[in-house]
Order: C-alpha cells, then sequence, then structure tokens
C-alpha cells in the first residue's frame, strides 16, 4: 500500500498521543500546521475541553514570514494559558518534524513564559 504524506503523519501522530496525555494542571498543547496558517490550542484530554486557543488567523494584522508568524502564535497563546493560570505544558507536534514552524512555535510559547 502506497503511503501519502498525510497518512503517514496520522501514523505518527497516533504513536505520540498514546504516549502523552493533557491533564487540568499540564494540558497539552497541540499544534495543527497547514499551507497557510498554524493553529495551536490548549486541551485538558481528561475532560476534553479546550482550555485556550489561537492562531494565525487571529493574527491577521501581522506582517512577516510564516516562522515570524508561528513565533507570534505561541507568544499570544502563552499569554492566554498564564491568564488562565497555566505554566507547565506538554507538548503535542501533531505527527510533524520539530522544525521550522512548528519549532517557531514552541520558541515563542516558551519566550512568553510556558515551561515544557
Amino acid at each position: 500500500m502506497a503511503t501519502t504524506k498525510e497518512l503517514r503523519r496520522l501514523r505518527i501522530r497516533r504513536g505520540i498521543r498514546k504516549k502523552i496525555s493533557g491533564i487540568a494542571l499540564k494540558p497539552r498543547l497541540s499544534v495543527f500546521r497547514s499551507n497557510t496558517g498554524i493553529y495551536a490550542q490548549l486541551i485538558d484530554d481528561e475532560r476534553g475541553v479546550t482550555l485556550a486557543s489561537t492562531s494565525s488567523v487571529d493574527l491577521k494584522s501581522e506582517k512577516g514570514t510564516k516562522s515570524q508568524i508561528s513565533n507570534l502564535v505561541g507568544k499570544k497563546l502563552a499569554e492566554l494559558a498564564i491568564a488562565a493560570g497555566i505554566k507547565d505544558v506538554t507538548f503535542d507536534r501533531g505527527g510533524y518534524l520539530f522544525h521550522g514552524r512548528v519549532k517557531s512555535l514552541a520558541d515563542g510559547a516558551r519566550e512568553g513564559g510556558l515551561n515544557f
């Protein structure tokens, strides 16, 4: 069976999700990356609730490269998390390589004050 990039990513994602889970004290920072944007949310998997979320769509007024926008998304999510009383998170890269925009978002979240 031929494996497409998307099927490969989903198989990797399932493996990651078997190992990590978010709880109220340490939610999961989930990342989704599309060709045009990047999305991040903090999820409490025990209750099945999204605690905070943001995306590059929310920051349409910002200018810069995709990586620079990703960094701003990470900082914005960290700001929302700290306002909700969350400091520690578990990072879920969603099957994407920890490189480029995903790494930039993680760096922005760390600069904003999140620990992972």
